[in-house]
């Protein structure tokens, strides 16, 4: 927003101000990506002289808070299993009768900022830590390659079978995509290409995702959590846009049926759920709208952009700025709107219309919207092959025809139009015997194909 006058205030602010030092309990997952992430971000955006947001100089400030707050998370991590406790006191450490049930997001996504912070440090505990726990959670799979919800620290044994991709578990498939593009290595992509087949088999129903039990695959739960959209953007990230589009048009119709996203919404009841009837003003749909439209700039998704800021102001907007909702069949607000708000949701749709601040460089965004360069420097060799077939900021020209909009094939249009052509498979499983079971594949208008397996393909 070129407001660098204010951002250099805010890094002086901090550096004079803040302290960890304070006798307060946290979670180790939100102050992870929350904190420690917001200040490896503005790390990195204070010291890029390209930027020039720091107009009187810059002395890693931000780096050494950063530095502190991570020493006094790595307690957390002396288990049995080395899967890190929820909860640490930031001055006293693990309380004696501290809980050990985590959830599978909260120690299996700590990856991303923990390793930033160790090349940009030079201690590489914070990595090692965070990836052994990775590699532990990794190892407790079914043999379906799935994973459950929640499980003990101490004994490593899970507490709930069902899953799904949304809550509790959403943001472990994202760090093993973006960990592999941060800092390449073949470990990160051989587990998400594992996990991401299972959960295509067992989770996957049309557009939708259901949760199901990790040993059986069988369907738990037929649900929609609002976490789950940030699906579709993942899936743009290592290039299955037809899958993509197909669930954000779904997801979008959900939106567009409240006018904003329940936080829960029972798929086989076709209601919202009694209790989960809120919406604080989450991301998940804004960030997949955006990664879409880098992906295709197809300006059909700026319209969606559109709709979702209007639905905010209309229902959302308060004189002291905005409220989440608490009931959105009444649309009654609460008092109050979550940080990533401002990190994730109000980030993501302001880069939708302008990401001029992101013009020739590559960033990955973390699970909190704090952005980290792809530096060649700290990737292992070779390096990974998704970033030679996706570079999301590239100045690709908008396209003025929408597919999605005016149904048109792309291999039938001299222009250069996302596809709409999609012909959904017979069955909603994708089984099939024979080819006239399988439909039109999405991206190249093309028949698919039944393979050995039985899956149209």
């Amino acid at each position: 927003m070129k407001n660098s006058s204010e951002f250099e205030k805010g890094v002086l602010w901090l550096a004079e101000n803040l302290s960890f030092d304070v006798d307060v309990r946290v979670n180790v997952f939100e102050c992870n990506i929350r904190l420690l992430g917001g200040l490896i971000s503005a790390h990195f955006l204070a010291k890029d002289s390209r930027k020039q947001l720091m107009s009187n100089g810059y002395n890693d400030q931000l780096l050494m808070l950063a530095e502190d707050l991570g020493l006094r998370l790595l307690p957390a991590f002396d288990t049995p299993t080395g899967i890190p406790y929820a909860w640490i006191n930031l001055k006293t450490g693990v309380h004696p009768n501290e809980t050990t049930e985590t959830s599978t997001s909260g120690c299996g996504s700590l990856v991303l900022e923990m390793g930033a912070l160790s090349r940009l440090t030079g201690n590489p505990q914070f990595e090692n830590l965070a990836l052994r726990a990775l590699r532990k959670l990794w190892s407790m799979r079914s043999e379906l390659n799935l994973l459950g919800t929640n499980l003990d620290i101490n004994t490593g044994r899970w507490t709930e079978y069902s899953s799904g991709i949304g809550a509790g578990i959403d943001s472990f498939y994202e760090y093993l995509v973006k960990a592999y593009i941060l800092f390449g290595g073949e470990e990160y992509w051989d587990m998400f290409q594992d996990a991401y087949r299972a959960v295509q088999q067992h989770y996957r129903y049309g557009s939708w995702y259901h949760d199901a039990d990790m040993r059986t695959g069988k369907a738990t739960y037929w649900q929609f959590t609002s976490l789950q959209a940030f699906w579709p953007g993942l899936q743009v990230l290592i290039g299955d846009i037809a899958a993509a589009n197909a669930t954000h048009r779904e997801f979008l119709r959900l939106w567009e049926m409240f006018g904003i996203f329940p936080e829960r919404y029972l798929l086989d009841a076709g209601k919202v759920h009694p209790t989960e009837r809120y919406y604080p003003l989450r991301p998940e749909l804004a960030e997949s709208t955006f990664f879409l439209y880098q992906a295709t700039k197809d300006p059909w998704y700026l319209d969606v952009g559109k709709k979702i800021m209007n639905s905010i102001n209309v229902f959302s907007r308060v004189p002291g700025g905005f409220a989440s909702v608490r009931d959105v069949m009444t649309m009654k607000l609460e008092d109050h709107h979550h940080s990533f708000f401002l990190s994730e949701t109000c980030k993501y749709l302001y880069l939708l219309f302008d990401d001029s601040f992101l013009d020739g460089e590559n960033h990955v965004f973390s699970t909190e919207g704090h952005l980290f360069p792809v530096n060649q420097s700290w990737q292992q060799q070779p390096r990974p092959k998704i970033l030679s077939r996706l570079r999301l900021f590239s100045r690709q020209k908008p396209i003025d025809t929408s597919a999605l909009t005016s149904k048109t094939c792309p291999r039938l249009s001299r222009g250069s139009v996302e596809s709409a052509c999609h012909i959904p498979d017979t069955r909603a499983d994708h089984r099939c015997v024979s080819r006239s079971d399988c439909g039109v594949d999405a991206t190249t208008c093309a028949k698919r194909s039944c393979s050995f397996a039985g899956y149209c393909s």
